[in-house]
């Protein structure tokens, strides 16, 4: 029976985007090796250099992947969803050695310039090369659409990147063939560098957050205080807090209802509203602690700042 990408989980979508990206990888390092022998290329060297470090980030993913799926256990209760930002603050490394290897052999190519060879060939290449890639990202933007995978979504960005990247060369291979600018084909090669560079920021900052427990996006937040006060027995909410781990989002908040309600009924409260919190963040762990509305809590400035009460 054929299998769509519909029916496959969220976990078997993750590791099949880390398959699919390393298979690419090695596909691309193969003809774009081969195409550099052949044309002494710099800017096609810097793809094949890019390629070679796309494979070993996407090995990165796939181990990191496979490692933040595991279910919680005695010694991680929060579960292993921080392998995620880990593999990314890795990509970001493997990434900036890459643009530095690029400037350097740039420099060097601009000194000792050099007539780039059938260039054809190159043109060929980089145009599988982008088919390749484009296809691939299509499917990488689709699953980190459905599991908001940050390893995932990282290694969509760096693709996203070389497409861009590639034509970047079509265009070097083909001037430097149909003229005498030998200088042509290392300036592209320098501006790729630059650019990947300028990707790489936020790969890393974006890692660097979610390692931190950034909060989610304030729309997100505003998302919560609204179906949490959309039940008329609240009387209000206050000290949100949020936070992701790799695929697993984690909300925690304070329910303010009338001091009273007898516990029962505040527990089936905090139920209700937990039960529509899932309909937004279906993957999300949720703690909900429950106040009487007659006791003031000593509450952090920012939460001071947010707190909400139902209108009217």
């Amino acid at each position: 029976m054929k299998i769509t990408a519909l029916e496959l989980s969220k976990p078997q979508l993750m590791r099949a985007a880390t398959y699919a990206s390393v298979g690419v990888a090695v596909l691309l390092i193969a003809i774009k090796f081969y195409a550099w022998m052949m044309t002494d290329s710099v800017s096609l060297l810097s793809t094949l250099v890019d390629s070679v470090l796309d494979a070993g980030a996407s090995m990165v993913n796939l181990i990191a992947i496979h490692y933040a799926l595991q279910p919680a256990d005695s010694e991680h209760r929060f579960g292993h969803g921080k392998a995620e930002p880990l593999a990314g603050l890795m990509q970001s490394g493997f990434i900036f050695a890459s643009a530095l290897f690029l400037i350097v052999e740039t420099v060097r190519r601009l000194l000792d310039p050099s007539a780039v060879e059938n260039s054809d060939m190159g043109v060929a290449v980089m145009v599988i090369s982008i088919v390749l890639t484009i296809s691939l990202v299509l499917f990488q933007k689709y699953v980190v659409r459905v599991t908001r995978s940050v390893a995932v979504s990282a290694d969509s960005l760096h693709y996203t990147t070389d497409i861009l990247v590639n034509m970047g060369v079509i265009v070097a291979l083909v001037v430097s063939a149909y003229t005498d600018w030998l200088w042509f084909d290392p300036v592209v090669a320098g501006l790729i560098a630059l650019y990947i560079l300028h990707s790489v920021r936020k790969i890393a900052i974006d890692a660097i957050q979610l390692l931190m427990d950034r909060e989610f996006d304030e729309p997100e937040r505003e998302k919560i205080f609204e179906i949490v006060l959309s039940n008329p027995k609240v009387m209000g909410m206050h000290d949100l807090r949020t936070r992701s781990s790799g695929p697993h989002q984690f909300i925690q908040l304070h329910l303010v209802l009338h001091a009273d309600m007898k516990l029962r009924d505040c527990h089936k409260i905090a139920d209700e509203v937990e039960k529509a919190l899932l309909r937004e963040f279906e993957d999300a762990e949720i703690l909900i602690h429950e106040d009487p509305h007659d006791i003031e809590e000593e509450l952090p400035d920012f939460a001071k700042e947010e707190a909400h009460q139902p209108e009217g």
